[in-house]
């Protein structure tokens, strides 16, 4: 027996975390006497117990060594077990709520934390089973990591809740070990309802969407509509008025850092226009957050990116300035960029103007804050993220969400390739439809059928840009479709090591040319 898990059930403070070597021992050890398959990187040793996740037929547990004097509040089956000399309890738990609630409060690096202007990455799972995935490759980069993501409309879709959501990213953290910390975005929040429900779970980063406040028309309306328009803004709400916004940022150069800009009194117009109730929303938001929140620490980032028409520089800065005035304090901002970031392809655009047009918006963020500069719809983006890299550093915050449900559909078509072809062609007959609230443009007629596709070539599904798109939005479809919904979770679980290694092939992709490099041009951890 090893001295490992008697020191451990001594030990009243968090333990180091273990070699690899040790912990395969112990995870042997742990085996023996469980009967589960113990995740090695799980153990975790301290306040008289040892705690570690298994797995038995697909279905996973809890387990905790105590000593007899432990009063750890784990719920689960309790056996007696000797260790040596020592009896000790061994308790078999489900992976439910009120265990999650209880390693919480244990385990300290189970509690997700605001992460400040590290550069970071939102790593979204529609499933609840991709952290171990994501860990695996944020291990290889330097980005710090958001592992509980998911905004209000996918948690619609998935039938999942915030709660859940937060609770099957702790159990890949658990499962992985990782005690660097991570970060949870109650993400495109529209609502107060939803600042509570996301409150109440411990969310610490929380991305208001106030796009549909956003005036696009203001994008091409006259001078006299646009003066109409602010006119009617609700200067109330915004505690100011319009000779105030004139006499601050009209008719005057704003100095940026590395130029000066000239903001037109059309373009101030226009800004005002097109996001004045925007500033007044978000506003409203943020300080019901800070109420909720009371002194519990967030983040705040604000978002207009899923909008028809782009942010102009004047209008960053209008938006950024306002916020500031009336108190708002927010870690990163998604403008809508130039060109086109549609779900699950590579960007579409001009990639010179995109990143003069970056480094322009990236400008306004460090004179009005710092603050993040934000990529949404950020999921397969390679040809941006090397731009974004070099122009932004630290200061970049990369979301990705539907590409890990993409790779799940990788490995279903490794694992039950019969499955995968169902599913493609329901989503092919689903898309018209869910394309709705998408800004999207593959085609079903350029979508190859999948009955036509042999077994060793069904992924090629999913490297095409349509077929990429339609599997992409139709999750929610294929999710909530009772013959699919099983199968899919069980072809998964069946060899949950063939998807970590697809995600982590894939976010590798993702995250490795954001990796800061030294002056001799290595690339750091």
């Amino acid at each position: 027996m090893n001295d490992s898990l008697l020191a451990y059930l001594e030990s009243q403070t968090l333990v180091h975390q273990l070699s690899e070597p040790e912990a395969q021992r112990l995870a042997g050890e742990l085996t023996n006497l469980s009967g589960l398959h113990v995740y090695a990187r799980s153990i975790t040793g301290g306040h008289g117990s040892v705690f570690f996740l298994g797995r038995q037929n697909g279905d996973k547990s809890l387990g905790v060594l105590a000593s007899s004097t432990s009063s750890h509040r784990v719920t689960g089956e309790k056996r007696s077990v000797r260790l040596g000399d020592i009896e000790a309890v061994l308790t078999l738990g489900p992976t439910s709520a009120s265990n999650a609630a209880v390693l919480r409060q244990t385990l300290p690096f189970l509690v997700p934390v605001p992460l400040g202007l590290r550069k970071s990455a939102g790593c979204g799972d529609r499933l609840g089973l991709a952290t171990p995935g994501h860990i695996r490759a944020v291990r290889n980069s330097d980005m710090a990591p958001i592992l509980a993501q998911q905004s209000i409309r996918e948690n619609a879709r998935t039938g999942r809740t915030p709660q859940e959501v937060m609770d099957d990213a702790l159990w890949g953290v658990f499962q992985e070990g990782w005690r660097e910390g991570f970060g949870a975005d109650a993400d495109h929040l529209k609502t107060t309802a939803d600042v509570d429900v996301c409150a109440a779970a411990g969310y610490t980063f929380y991305t208001i969407d106030p796009g549909e406040f956003v005036d696009n028309a203001a994008n091409t309306a006259s001078t006299n509509i646009l003066r109409e328009k602010v006119e009617a803004l609700p200067w109330s709400e915004l505690e100011s008025n319009w000779k105030a916004v004139e006499d601050q940022l009209g008719r005057k150069q704003v100095d940026l850092g590395a130029f000066k800009l000239s903001i037109s009194d059309e373009d101030l117009l226009r800004a005002a226009a097109k996001y004045g109730r925007v500033v007044a929303h978000t506003v409203k938001m943020y300080r019901y957050l800070a109420k909720v929140m009371g002194s519990r620490p967030f983040e705040l980032e604000m978002s207009v990116d899923e909008t028809d028409t782009v942010t102009s520089l004047p209008e960053h800065v209008y938006i950024a300035h306002e916020l500031r005035r009336l108190g708002v304090r927010w870690v990163s901002l998604a403008p809508r960029y130039v060109g086109t970031f549609e779900k699950g392809v590579d960007y579409i655009g001009n990639l010179d103007e995109f990143e003069q047009s970056f480094a322009r918006h990236l400008a306004v963020s460090k004179t009005y804050g710092p603050y993040k500069l934000s990529l949404h719809s950020g999921s397969d983006k390679f040809s941006v993220y090397p731009v974004a890299a070099r122009v932004a550093g630290e200061l970049v915050h990369l979301k990705t969400a539907g590409t890990s449900y993409l790779e799940a559909l990788r490995a279903i078509a490794k694992l039950n390739p019969g499955l995968f072809r169902e599913i493609a062609s329901f989503a092919a007959a689903r898309y018209p439809t869910d394309r709705a609230s998408y800004h999207v443009s593959a085609e079903v007629s350029k979508m190859p059928i999948p009955a036509s596709i042999p077994d060793g070539r069904l992924t090629a599904l999913l490297d095409s840009f349509d077929s990429r798109e339609i599997l992409h939005v139709t999750f929610g479809s294929v999710l909530n479709h009772a013959p699919f919904r099983e199968p899919f979770f069980a072809a998964l679980r069946s060899d949950e090591e063939v998807y970590y290694d697809m995600l982590e092939t894939h976010f590798n992709r993702h995250l490795s040319p954001f990796r800061a490099k030294n002056e001799a041009g290595a690339v750091t951890r």
